[in-house]
């Protein structure tokens, strides 16, 4: 019974203590009054918990503001040279990578461009190991090493980190995550844990945790690249789906006599408002130019691009519309290339909103993220503290320092 006990109390405590931790990842900078208020915990407890995340260096406590009666209280503030991840957002024509800090401070970025009809998911991996050196290399010394995030534009299985489908990039049942794991262990002798989800479900969550949705609990993110992803929140969680398909919007049918898909049907949404549909429409070539040049090419007095871009706000009206009837949401962000035309096309895209029912139309607005063109890269960082996030203390012993990898 003493032991059961024990175990219980032991339990909590960690419980307590990841409940804690992520509240200062996720929304910065707190007194140990305003931890008290959150954790509903009283103030000797939450001081144990600090003075343990403290002595791990996750945390670190300064001098509050001056100009109050007293002596300023202490903040309570995440370290982010204590513990880093390596995120990347894998693109058709690129691939991106960021060293981030516990509390979601980017340390260092890069992105390097590859060849869209070559990039065999072998040589994407063989390029995120050379990229993973150069993060660690600007690692701070006494940095912990705590995991690694991917996102890619495909359909992602969630429990085996198989991506089961990435059309644009010519990959279909690739063990993205088993390959990953086994370079990395091949090059450092040591894999933190790691997460491969989709791009627009990471975008999803960086930005319902970070961007424009910190404040809702209903949120749909698309992903325009190539291709266009849809990540889903509702009540606050994820919705993936029975094997973490969930979201597919881009292959929605909206136009049944439409063009032919990548994924094998005719009409979906990516073959109307897609990087590669716009820019044909306006009458460039995708392997040369992408949305930006449309854009510019409509601003500049082009007649086509200009008729492009309407097009691609009509479709992508109708399609919010859909998404707004299904799902509910209080905000849609349109992220990648869709963030491009959200100022062109706004009247057109809010018009064609008024084929959504009135009750949920009123309760939607659409913008652009606040992450900017890193919202999935930044998911990706998300996704990979969750494993410190839930339990700090066991993922720091089990770590190595990045610097020295």
């Amino acid at each position: 019974m003493a032991s059961r006990k024990a175990s219980t109390q032991d339990d909590l405590r960690r419980h307590n203590r990841a409940r804690l931790l992520r509240r200062l990842h996720e929304s910065g900078a707190a007194t140990r009054s305003e931890l008290v208020a959150f954790t509903g915990l009283n103030r000797s407890t939450v001081g144990v918990l600090v003075s343990e995340l403290a002595e791990t260096g996750l945390v670190s406590e300064v001098p509050g503001s001056a100009g109050q009666v007293g002596r300023p209280s202490l903040v309570v503030q995440p370290t982010p040279q204590s513990a880093v991840v390596i995120a990347f957002d894998v693109r058709v024509d690129r691939t991106v990578v960021a060293l981030v800090g516990i509390g979601g401070e980017e340390l260092w970025r890069r992105e390097q461009e590859h060849d869209r009809a070559t990039f065999t998911p072998q040589w994407a991996v063989h390029d995120m190991i050379g990229l993973m050196r150069e993060a660690l290399s600007h690692a701070p010394s006494h940095a912990a090493w705590v995991g690694v995030g991917v996102a890619v534009p495909g359909i992602v299985e969630h429990v085996d980190s198989v991506v089961r489908l990435a059309p644009n990039l010519g990959w279909r049942d690739v063990p993205l995550g088993q390959l990953v794991r086994d370079a990395i262990l091949d090059e450092f002798g040591f894999c933190p844990p790691g997460h491969i989800g989709n791009d627009a479900d990471l975008g999803a969550l960086s930005e319902h945790v970070r961007g424009v949705g910190t404040h809702h609990r209903n949120l749909v993110f698309l992903s325009g690249e190539v291709g266009i992803g849809g990540g889903v929140i509702i009540d606050g969680r994820a919705l993936l789906g029975a094997g973490g398909y969930g979201g597919e919007v881009g292959h929605m049918v909206v136009n049944p006599a439409g063009k032919l898909c990548r994924c094998g049907a005719h009409g979906c949404w990516e073959t109307e408002i897609g990087r590669d549909a716009i820019v044909v429409a306006a009458g460039l070539s995708p392997e040369d130019h992408d949305v930006s040049d449309v854009v510019n090419a409509a601003a500049h007095g082009d007649v086509t691009a200009a008729e492009a871009i309407h097009q691609a706000g009509e479709w992508l009206g109708i399609g919010i519309a859909n998404l707004v009837n299904i799902l509910n949401p209080e905000v849609i962000v349109l992220g990648g290339h869709l963030r491009l035309l959200l100022p062109m096309v706004g009247g057109t895209v809010h018009r064609r909103l008024e084929y959504a029912m009135t009750a949920p139309r009123d309760q939607v607005r659409v913008e652009v993220p606040a992450l900017g063109g890193d919202s999935s890269l930044l998911g990706a960082a998300e996704a990979a503290f969750e494993g410190l996030l839930e339990d700090p203390i066991t993922v720091l012993e089990n770590s190595v320092h990045a610097a020295a990898s």
